[in-house]
């Protein structure tokens, strides 16, 4: 045994007790206004033949029908069987590009999402169709195979990421060889391949493959996801840092659509592209492309269907109300009841239609109460009450978009992007036009209240395109567009006081190379006095040591000469020698002198011995890596 509505079962904890105050508040009310009207001698002779228990039975009978109700409201279910189903429907593959291409943002909340979503879109519109699922990057697998389980298709759609394929880059040929190998050889049911991507094709062979599909009779329709302008690419790491995806040369690589390619792919094998903008590319897809093709017998399937005995218990609860209708509150042999006996009847009467009305307000009492609760102020309670709502219908969009407003007005923004991302699933075009207004508020405010510079001019940025996307569903939203343009002068007023702190910054660096040159200057002109000064010194010191030589060296002299003059005299008076007559051996020139070197004659020829050497060249030996062949994991 099961329930459809296992949750309304929670009704008998609330409506089975408030029966039963209102049943004994009834019974004491009366017996009070009896007894002001009424003697007490006289009262059990009007009293006379009024059963107690019966009037307990009639309201075990009421109380009883209403639980009966309940649990036929939550439908019960006993027992299934298997049915055999057919369909007639199309064979249709599904690739999403899963490279890390998919990852910018120029399409909210990022591209791989957004294909994701519009494939589980493409999956409600074909009901009675199959389809499979290729994640392709740097290669392609077929993840599930052609299938009418809704629920498996979902699964896999929901599991995919960029790091489901180790492999980087996009092969928009091997997403096509993987498609056309998922339909069955001989299956002349029509083969269709509907094409996730931003078409950026690194390997070059997209079209020739393309071809040859259209020649084997697979339709490729292509859905392009991004914008022409495009974004660059950012990636999150373990520890929840954002950086840039850059190339072999180090520079940010920017994604954009390559919408000729594209359209390309699919004239060469029948299909069509479509940019996928706004909520209704799927519907679009699937009317103009998908239906009018011919559906052929899909194989059938056993489907379980579970026995409903709701009706059991209806018949039942009516029987009770019946039997406590026609129950007397007096035997037949007793004198006739008075008015009080009406009363009685009157209300339980009112209790049973009362029960009987009560389920649908409580059953709404969950988003009703939370909208009073919005209403009054009170937005934690507001919020709680849409998150216990969701809980039940957890793929409604009102309920999340409801929850986010609560969420934004209690000031958890976190909480509140979260519930208006997905809010963006609906169908309605003025809900998902009123959610990306939202979102762009909340990203406003979460801009506000961080700190970090960077990450404000991130989300804000978000939050401007946030408000285009509203303003490309409504562009009359006046709303949306002052908050824009608003946001917009905050980033620039931002971006001028980053770029005045860094001027400041540079200024105060360069004050400060300035203080430190000038004290440099200093420094080196105290050590050139200083070494003037000694250099002065010590030539006043070689000065006087050369006099002192020279003073000395003429004391010698004029020794040597009155000694030479005396020798003179004594030679002359024993001997006169020859004139003109010398020994070659003494022959030296008269005034001929040694000179010594000065230790400033020294210092002077050491320095020009080095202002004659030279510093010998060198040049280091490059070596490279580089190879010609460029690699793209994007």
């Amino acid at each position: 045994m099961q329930f459809e509505h296992p949750h309304l079962l929670w009704f008998l904890l609330v409506v089975v007790p408030m029966l039963l105050a209102f049943f004994w508040w009834a019974a004491r009310a009366k017996r009070e206004l009896v007894e002001q009207f009424v003697a007490a001698r006289l009262l059990s002779a009007l009293t006379l033949g009024v059963s107690a228990k019966r009037q307990r039975a009639r309201v075990v009978l009421v109380i009883a029908a209403v639980g009966l109700i309940i649990i036929a409201l939550a439908r019960p279910q006993i027992g299934f069987s298997w049915e055999e189903a057919r369909s007639r429907g199309l064979d249709i593959v599904v690739a999403i590009d899963t490279s890390k291409s998919m990852l910018a943002t120029d399409v909210a909340p990022n591209r791989l999402r957004r294909a994701q979503l519009a494939a589980l879109d493409l999956k409600r519109l074909a009901r009675t169709d199959r389809l499979g699922l290729v994640p392709f990057a740097g290669s392609a697998f077929l993840q599930c195979p052609l299938t009418l389980d809704d629920e498996a298709f979902r699964q896999s759609v929901e599991a995919l990421d960029v790091n489901i394929i180790p492999q980087g880059g996009s092969a928009l040929s091997e997403a096509i060889a993987a498609a056309r190998a998922a339909f069955k050889e001989g299956n002349d049911n029509h083969k269709v391949l509907v094409l996730f991507t931003d078409g950026e094709d690194n390997e070059g062979t997209a079209l020739e493959a393309a071809k040859a599909a259209g020649k084997d009779g697979l339709r490729v329709f292509t859905i392009g996801v991004g914008t022409a302008n495009g974004e660059l690419l950012r990636i999150t790491d373990t520890q929840g840092r954002t950086e840039f995806v850059k190339d072999a040369d180090g520079n940010a690589v920017k994604s954009r659509l390559n919408e000729a390619l594209l359209r390309d792919i699919s004239q060469e094998t029948g299909g069509f592209f479509m940019l996928l903008s706004g909520a209704n590319t799927m519907n679009v897809l699937y009317e103009r492309g998908l239906a009018p093709l011919p559906k052929s017998d899909l194989a059938s399937q056993k489907v379980k269907r579970h026995h409903e005995r709701y009706q059991w218990l209806l018949a039942l609860a009516i029987v009770l109300l019946l039997a406590e209708m026609f129950l007397p509150e007096r035997s037949t042999a007793k004198v006739k009841a008075g008015a009080g006996s009406s009363v009685d009847a009157n209300t339980a009467k009112t209790a049973a239609l009362i029960a009987l009305f009560l389920w649908p307000a409580l059953a709404g009492a969950g988003p009703g109460r939370a909208l009073k609760q919005y209403q009054e102020g009170r937005y934690e309670k507001a919020l709680e009450e849409y998150q216990r709502s969701l809980k039940s219908k957890p793929d409604d969009p009102r309920l999340h978009f409801n929850a986010g407003a609560a969420a934004f007005q209690n000031e958890d923004y976190e909480k509140a992007l979260a519930h208006l991302n997905s809010a963006l699933i609906t169908q309605e075009v003025p809900l998902q036009q009123r959610a990306y207004y939202n979102i762009g508020n909340t990203q406003f405010r979460l801009g506000e209240d961080t700190q970090e510079t960077q990450k404000k001019q991130e989300l804000w940025e978000q939050a401007v395109k946030s408000y285009d996307n509203a303003l490309r569903l409504d562009p009359k939203d006046a709303d949306a567009e002052f908050n824009r343009d608003l946001v917009k002068r905050k980033l620039e007023e931002l971006k001028q006081q980053q770029q005045q702190q860094k001027q400041d910054k540079n200024d105060q660096q360069e004050n400060k190379d300035q203080k430190d040159q000038s004290k440099q200057d200093q420094q080196q002109s105290k050590d050139q006095q200083s070494k003037d000064q000694q250099s002065q010194e010590q030539k006043k010191k070689e000065e006087q040591a050369k006099q002192e030589e020279q003073k000395r060296q003429q004391e010698q002299a004029s020794q040597q000469q009155k000694k030479e003059d005396e020798e003179k005299k004594g030679q002359q008076s024993s001997q006169k020698p020859e004139q003109g007559q010398q020994d070659e051996g003494d022959a030296q020139p008269q005034g001929a002198k040694a000179m010594q070197m000065t230790a400033q004659q020294a210092i002077q020829l050491l320095e020009a011995l080095k202002g004659e050497e030279k510093v010998m060249p060198f040049r280091p030996v490059l070596k490279t890596n580089r190879h010609d062949r460029v690699f793209k994991d994007w």
